[in-house]
Formats: structure tokens, sequence, C-alpha cells
């Protein structure tokens, strides 16, 4: 079986799709994956054969993908939530396909549209890697859904990265790869320095010079290996994107949540409703409320319950099935 998938040209995008990708690789089906130049580095390395369809950079419209499924001849595409577009252009070859979720459903007015036949987008099945418990409950209600376990994915580290975890808690910051700001995390990193921890600091597009001189218990970096780190961390704080959230919950990890735009006020919404979270909107963000909700998520200080809800959210997510029961299963829906 020959499977194209196809993603927006961005960290937050693509890296969802992997797991699969590479589990349907390993069971021995051809792997094409079509996206932007910007994420093949992480595609080439795992053999699953990325191009870039015609002159798109980001997105994919219909017609840019039209002509590759002609010389490709998939037996199915998978395109996820970003990608309207090539799921017209697979409807239109009548080619099989499956929507690919990166979170929550999107919700209005983020710039996305959301992929549901009411937008005029083909109703397929969806391959939902959001747990039921904290997905949006309209959608729950009315979409054809496959669960799909969330696995969190990121490039290794060489040399692999260092973690000490002998003395002091661990907590990682990072405000993602498109909203972060010198001044937000700047104003977090003081307030997790007035805690006896070791933060780590993911700076994503601000340069780390920007941020001046850190104390000794901060480690900043440009990019730091999420998923590797993620296990070791006791409480994560960040901008309420879905990879991030979900690859915190996957762990079991409480979270503190500064969201900046896009999915992330509503990601931020339904983690702190589900009591696996707090949160704090732009206007409420100071080193001191930062100090103050940080220390109530860390071990040993104030209430458990955070790190409670997390927990059960991950053994949820552990229920689900995983990438190689999908990939084991995907010829179904190819015939179908």
């Amino acid at each position: 079986m020959r499977v194209l998938f196809a993603s927006l040209a961005s960290v937050g995008h693509t890296y969802p799709l992997i797991p699969l990708a590479i589990a349907v690789r390993d069971a021995g089906h051809e792997v094409h994956f079509a996206a932007g130049e910007n994420v093949h580095a992480p595609l080439l390395r795992n053999e699953l054969r990325p191009f870039r369809p015609a002159d798109s950079f980001y997105e994919i419209y219909a017609e840019d993908l039209e002509p590759e499924l002609a010389r490709l001849r998939p037996d199915l595409v998978v395109h996820e939530w970003g990608l309207p577009g090539a799921a017209l252009a697979a409807h239109r070859a009548g080619i099989p396909g499956l929507w690919h979720g990166f979170g929550r459903m999107i919700p209005e007015g983020i710039g996305l549209q959301p992929p549901t036949s009411a937008t005029g987008a083909p109703d397929r099945p969806h391959l939902d890697i959001c747990p039921p418990s904290l997905q949006d409950k309209d959608f729950l209600a009315t979409a054809e859904r496959i669960e799909l376990r969330p696995v969190p994915y990121s490039e290794p580290a060489l040399p692999a990265w260092p973690v000490d975890r002998a003395s002091r808690p661990l907590i990682y910051l990072t405000l993602g790869t498109a909203f972060g700001t010198p001044e937000v995390l700047t104003t977090a990193i003081h307030g997790l320095t007035a805690l006896d921890a070791h933060v780590v600091v993911a700076t994503g597009r601000v340069p780390p010079d920007q941020l001046g001189t850190v104390p000794d218990n901060v480690t900043v970096r440009p990019w730091v290996p999420q998923a590797d780190l993620l296990p070791h961390a006791d409480v994560i704080v960040h901008h309420g994107g879905s990879g991030t959230a979900l690859g915190a919950l996957t762990v079991g990890a409480p979270q503190l949540i500064l969201p900046q735009g896009a999915d992330q006020f509503a990601n931020a919404e339904a983690l702190s409703d589900a009591g696996a979270a707090l949160r704090l909107l732009p206007d409420e963000v100071s080193t001191e409320a930062i100090t103050e909700h940080a220390r109530k998520l860390l071990p040993h200080h104030g209430n458990t319950g955070h790190r409670d809800a997390a927990r059960a959210i991950a053994e949820e997510i552990a229920g689900m099935p995983s990438p190689d029961e999908i990939a084991h299963h995907l010829p179904k829906w190819a015939d179908g």
C-alpha cells in the first residue's frame, strides 16, 4: 500500500503525524510526505520521502497536490486538520483519505478552517489524538473518530540531553516556535527562578541573547529535544500549544499555561477545567503570579489535585490505540 501524508510546514502541524507515518513505514507500506521544505529534515531522517508540492512553502492548496496525486497514485491520503486543500484534492481524485488531528478540534476564529463538512471540507473519518475527556464535546458527538494515542516527537539531541534529578525539581519552560516574545519569556524566567528548582528554557523564535543574564539554576537553549525532556519534568510552563500540552499529559505532569494566540486559549481553558493545569491570561501574567502558580504545581507544595488529574489523563492516553495498532488496520480505510 502507498500512503501519502500531508501537513503544513511547521513543527506543530508536522510532528504529530510523524509517529503514525513511521509506524506505517515499519508495517511495510510505502510512505510519502507532502510538506514545505522547512520540515523536510526530520522527515528525511525517518525515511518518509518528503517533497514540496508545486511552489508551496507552508500551506498546500488542492491545485498544488493534484499533479502529485496523479504521479504517485497513493492508495490513501492522510491529511492533517490544517490542510483542507489536501483533503479536497484527494476527494476530487477519488482517493480515500483520513483527517489527522493535532489536538482539540480547531476553535472558530483562529485563522484555520475547521475540518468539518459544515465548512465544505470532505466528510471523512478523523484520526483523533486528543483524549476524549478533553476533546470538544460537539465533535465527539458528531464526527467519525479513530482514536490514536498522541506520541511526543522531537529530533534527538547529540549528545543526549543531560538531566540531573539528584537534588531539585525540574521545570521546563517554552513558548513554542511561533508566539514567544522576550518580554513574556523574561517575566516567566524571573518568576520561576524564585523557586528552588532547575529551570530549562527553550527559547524558540526568541534569540537567547535577548533574555540577558540568567541565574545559575536556569539553562537556556534555542531548542531542546522536548520528547526526551518531558518525562523528567515536574512542571511544564508553556504557551498552550497542542503538541506541548498533549506531550505533558502523556507523562502526567501538571502544567502552567500562558496562552498567547491561536488555539492556545481554548486548550488552556480545557486543561484548567479538567484540573490538570493552571492558566494565566496575558493581562494576568507577572513575575509574582508565575511564582505563585508554579509553586502550587511543584511536588510537596500546595494541592496535589493538579498532578492527580494530569496522571489520570496520562492513564487515559496510555489506553488509546498506538500508532503501530492503527498502522496495522490502515488498509481497511484505503479499501473503504
